[in-house]
C-alpha cells in the first residue's frame, strides 16, 4: 500500500484527489494539507512514501516545502502536481529535489501511474514539463550579444561607487533618463532587479573588480 498525502490549497482540489486515490487499491491517503507547513507537520506525523505537492501556496509554497520535507525525510517522495508549466517553476522544483512533476489536466491513470513510479523511486515528468527541460538543457550559452555593453559597465562601475543617477550622468555626460535605461538592460542582462545585487553578479562574473583590488 503506497501512502499519500494530497497537499492543495484549494479545499474541492484536496477533496477531489483524496476520493479519487482513496478507491485506489493500492494508495492509501494518510492526510490533508493547506499549504507547505502543514504538509511538513503532516510528514512527520503521517510518514507518507509519496507527497502530492501543489506549488503556490500561502505561508509555505511547494517549492520550500518539498526542499524541506527532501533535506528531512529522504524517504518521502515529493510529487509536484500544478497547473504551472514555466520553465521557472519547473526548474526551481527539480532544484528542490522533487521526483517528479506533473500537471492538473494529467489523465487519471497517469497519475495513479506516476504515483506509483515515484514511490518506486523513479523519476515521473508530465510530457510537456520533459520538453521544456529538454529544450532548456539544449539552449546554448547566451550570445555575446547578451553581455553587459561597456558603456553599460561604466554605469555600473559609478553605480558600485555609490553615485546616484544624477551624479552618473554628469560624469559620463549623459542624461539621468539614459543611465536608467542603462540599467535596465543591465538588470535584464544580469537576471537581477536591484543596483546591489547587479553589482555583486557583475563582481561574481568578473565584469567588475572587487572591492579594493
Amino acid at each position: 500500500m503506497i501512502r499519500v498525502l494530497v497537499v492543495d490549497d484549494h479545499p474541492v482540489v484536496r477533496s477531489g484527489l483524496s476520493g479519487m486515490l482513496s478507491v485506489t487499491d493500492d494508495i492509501s491517503v494518510v492526510g490533508e494539507a493547506g499549504d507547505g507547513a502543514e504538509a511538513l507537520a503532516l510528514v512527520e506525523s503521517t510518514g507518507p512514501d509519496v507527497v502530492l505537492m501543489d506549488l503556490r501556496m500561502p505561508r509555505m509554497d511547494g517549492v520550500a516545502a518539498t526542499g524541506a520535507i527532501v533535506s528531512s525525510y529522504p524517504s518521502t517522495r515529493v510529487l509536484v502536481l500544478t497547473t504551472y508549466d514555466t520553465d521557472t517553476e519547473i526548474l526551481h522544483a527539480v532544484e528542490a529535489g522533487a521526483a517528479g512533476y506533473l500537471l492538473k489536466d494529467t489523465p487519471h491513470a497517469d497519475l495513479l501511474n506516476g504515483i506509483r513510479a515515484a514511490a518506486r523511486g523513479e523519476t515521473v515528468l508530465a510530457p510537456p514539463v520533459a520538453a521544456r527541460l529538454m529544450s532548456r538543457l539544449r539552449t546554448p550559452a547566451a550570445p555575446a550579444a547578451a553581455q553587459p555593453s561597456p558603456r553599460e559597465l561604466e554605469v555600473l562601475a559609478a553605480v558600485a561607487r555609490g553615485l546616484s543617477n544624477a551624479e552618473i550622468g554628469r560624469e559620463l555626460f549623459i542624461g539621468e533618463a539614459t543611465v536608467k535605461t542603462h540599467l535596465q538592460r543591465l538588470f535584464t542582462k544580469l537576471d537581477v532587479d536591484d543596483r546591489t545585487r547587479a553589482v555583486t553578479v557583475a563582481i561574481e562574473r568578473g565584469l567588475l573588480p572587487s572591492p579594493g583590488s
